[in-house]
């Protein structure tokens, strides 16, 4: 007898799609692809000074966990340090927020996204690389922040400058 029930997805410690963003490394462990849409979840790499700066999304929402390491979380509700153990939410609604991490070592955390296509606009803006590798950051130029807020808005984001939350 043939079983008609999905197969458990699964994927090895090295695998999936690491890409360069935000300063740090993010690993698509699985997408809306494998999903039907329903959430996507990426591991994520950020060496001290990497992390995302202001953005908000209002129709998806985002959590991490800190497997290890730390980041500082600001939003327009304050401002909060995440060390390892810690769980943030940040719910649909559209509230302004971002990370960094300000320790001396890298930060591990689990991000989970619901529903997906967070990691569609990572794909769209990001640089392939290898598990665990870190390109240096650069800032970015004209015609590239043009880009990012661009594939921002298509993937339903909002992006503020880095001194919005300050």
């Amino acid at each position: 007898m043939k079983n008609s029930k999905p197969a458990p997805f699964t994927i090895g410690a090295q695998d999936g799609k690491s890409l360069s963003m935000a300063g740090g490394t993010y690993r698509i462990l699985i997408s809306g692809k494998e999903t039907n849409g329903e959430f996507a979840t990426i591991d994520m790499l950020v060496p001290p000074g990497g992390g995302p700066g202001p953005h908000a999304h209002a129709s998806f929402q985002e959590s991490f966990y800190v497997i290890d390491g730390e980041v500082e979380v600001k939003s327009e509700a304050g401002t909060y340090t995440a060390k390892k153990g810690s769980f943030i939410c940040i719910p649909k609604g559209g509230i302004v927020h971002g990370f960094k991490n300000k320790a001396d070592k890298t930060a591990h955390l689990l991000c989970m996204v619901v529903p997906s296509g967070l990691e569609e606009m990572f794909m769209e803006l990001g640089t392939p690389v290898a598990t665990g590798t870190f390109l240096p950051p650069s800032p970015p130029d004209p015609e590239m922040l043009k880009k990012m807020q661009e594939t921002a808005e298509k993937y339903g984001q909002q992006l503020f400058p880095p001194d919005y939350l300050d």
